[in-house]
């Protein structure tokens, strides 16, 4: 579940914070008159964040997934059988589908096929960080901009802007949108345009 959302009336950003904060806003938002459609995102990801606002404030945080309402230490669940991997330590076993050649390969390296695959793996996270932040940070801003702002003017330039990482002219594009809504999406899309400037 998300850490952190942000709530939107309209073009209007409501709040902003913890989910369970964010709805109780929201509903006193929806309470006094919002004109809506009202919206929740995920203020990292943009992913559509579904509550439901019926009944009061008290009721709606409380039907929010619990780990959100109200945080408390879980008691321990009884040990499943073991099986592959190393649980304690994260690890975790999952199908992986390769060629002979692959696994040969795999099966030639020191510590064999899942430390060879765990060092590949960090290898690649670190040699492509700045174009994987890039490349989250445009889908985050499109996904954003798509459920908010598809009517407004310039919404079509301005995808094209974000996806050719043409910063200046995805800003002059989002100037007329109101403005929360074009903050929050230059907040999200200010990592695309950095990280391949770098």
């Amino acid at each position: 579940m998300t850490s952190s959302c942000i709530a939107f009336d309209g073009p209007r950003r409501i709040a902003v914070g913890p989910l369970a904060e964010v709805a109780a806003d929201t509903k006193r938002a929806i309470d006094a008159g919002a004109e809506g459609p009202i919206l929740v995102f995920d203020e990292t990801t943009s992913e559509l964040v579904e509550i439901d606002f019926r009944g009061s404030v008290a009721a709606v945080v409380k039907r929010l997934p619990a780990a959100v309402a109200a945080p408390e230490p879980e008691a321990p669940e009884p040990e499943a059988p073991r099986g592959r991997g190393r649980p304690k330590l994260g690890v975790v076993a999952r199908e992986v589908t390769l060629l002979p050649r692959h696994w040969d390969w795999l099966a030639s390296q020191p510590g064999g096929a899942s430390v060879a695959l765990r060092k590949l793996v960090e290898e690649a996270r670190r040699t492509h960080a700045a174009a994987d932040a890039a490349r989250q940070s445009r889908e985050a801003a499109y996904r954003f901009m798509s459920a908010i702002a598809s009517s407004y003017e310039g919404f079509e330039e301005a995808s094209r802007a974000l996806f050719a990482k043409q910063g200046a002219r995805f800003q002059e594009l989002l100037r007329p949108w109101p403005v929360d809504v074009r903050q929050h999406t230059l907040a999200l899309a200010l990592a695309s345009f950095a990280a391949d400037q770098v």
